[in-house]
């Protein structure tokens, strides 16, 4: 049986950004990811969806979420990711009360985020230019596949053509000239994944800025630029050598052996660093002699004569269990580890003691299971007592506190579709 993650405690606790208000105009993962991450921190993060479909990730499944009563709801998996804590409030910007209305919530906002293509806001009046002439304290954070300027500026940038335009897909893959080999995009769309992170940071940066100088400012987001930043170790070599990088498979460019292995029965991670920690593996794996050898006796020899060890090494660990081999590595300070499917590692002791598991409450699921933030704050703990919306969930809600709207206003914008 499976065991039940424990239920976020409901608390009374100070937020980091409580009092902030974000107004989300993305849609998919780069944006949400970001606009999840100021939820999650105590900000207030309106999310605003198209009357009728919303979010285009609500559609991406299976698998969708269950009801109470096992039914599927309208909500994929994939649109839980990166949605908890916010409120939906379902807005036409393309209708005239639909812009005066997104307007009226943005001059309220303390940061706006958007991805809509290079001046597509413009023609609504929810551009930078116009917003920040009323609202200059505004922060307005634009996430695009390519930024908005340079010949690409008007071209739709999706994360996989993106890892293979900026590079990642070159590294990242088996050898040319080994079986399988070519280039692959990661298992998970991180050109996306990265821009959030790095859009919660330059976030995060212009409030603080903001507090020092009173006025907000733009902040230019692309996936592309994103992109090249994050090959970061591999960008530098190149700088430094001339060499452009190349496909590894699970190998690394630069620290032999720091590979995938398979044992007699499964694969196992061995990633030493230094030349101490080789001899540690040398010892324990029954070939010391390897360690004194002049083609492996240092990483830089090592490297150069990458092959020939690795095959020794793999010939060795084949001849036993990867549980063995890793029950004897593993207190000789030699770095190693299994390759775990999503369900060992949410068995895994570790990732239960930092509580990597959380459940958050849903208004037709009753609750929803939710990977939890990695941020560990001791003052300001994040909390998961709002899960991911329904969609239009808090329409009415936040159009009444926000903005001051009654029955009548709402039941005016009602017939007109502009919500």
């Amino acid at each position: 049986m499976q065991s039940r993650a424990p239920r976020a405690p409901r608390r009374s606790v100070s937020r980091i950004l409580q009092g902030i208000r974000v107004l989300d105009l993305s849609r998919v993962l780069a944006g949400p990811w970001a606009t999840q991450n100021l939820a999650d921190l105590g900000a207030e993060v309106i999310k605003v969806e198209r009357p009728g479909q919303g979010d285009d990730t609500r559609r991406w499944g299976p698998p969708f979420l269950a009801d109470r009563d096992g039914r599927a709801t309208a909500d994929a998996a994939y649109y839980l990711a990166c949605n908890r804590g916010k409120k939906s409030v379902t807005l036409d910007i393309a209708s005239a009360s639909g812009r005066a209305i997104a307007r009226e919530l943005a001059l309220r906002s303390d940061v706006l985020v958007e991805n809509f293509k290079v001046g597509d806001l413009a023609r609504h009046g929810l551009d930078y230019e116009t917003l920040s002439r009323e609202h200059p304290r505004l922060v307005y954070c634009s996430i695009t596949g390519f930024g908005q300027d340079g010949p690409y500026r008007d071209r739709p940038g999706y994360d996989f053509m993106i890892q293979g335009l900026g590079g990642l897909m070159s590294v990242t893959g088996e050898r040319d000239e080994l079986p399988g080999g070519g280039p692959q995009k990661v298992g998970v769309a991180v050109s996306d994944l990265m821009t959030g992170m790095y859009a919660t940071s330059a976030i995060l940066a212009s409030l603080l800025e903001r507090a020092k100088t009173g006025r907000g400012q733009r902040i230019d987001m692309a996936l592309l630029d994103v992109q090249v930043a994050m090959l970061a170790n591999l960008s530098s070599s190149f700088f430094v050598s001339g060499a452009v990088p190349r496909r590894m498979g699970n190998a690394h460019q630069n620290i032999v052996p720091y590979h995938v292995f398979r044992a007699a029965d499964a694969f196992l991670i061995v990633a030493v660093g230094n030349d101490t920690q080789f001899a540690s593996f040398c010892r324990v794996i029954g070939a010391p002699e390897w360690a004194k050898d002049a083609r492996f006796a240092t990483n830089p020899e090592r490297v150069r004569h990458r092959d020939l060890l690795v095959g020794l090494i793999a010939g060795r660990l084949a001849e036993r269990p990867a549980r063995e081999w890793l029950a004897l590595l593993e207190p000789a300070g030699v770095p190693c580890g299994p390759i775990n499917d999503l369900a060992q590692v949410f068995d895994d002791p570790q990732v239960k003691q930092r509580r990597m598991e959380v459940r958050a409450p849903h208004p037709l699921a009753g609750e929803v299971r939710m990977v939890a933030s990695p941020m560990k704050l001791s003052e300001t703990p994040i909390t998961y007592e709002e899960g991911p919306p329904l969609l239009g969930e808090h329409t009415e809600a936040v159009l009444r506190s926000v903005l001051g709207l009654g029955d009548d206003d709402l039941e005016r914008l009602r017939a007109e579709r502009a919500i």
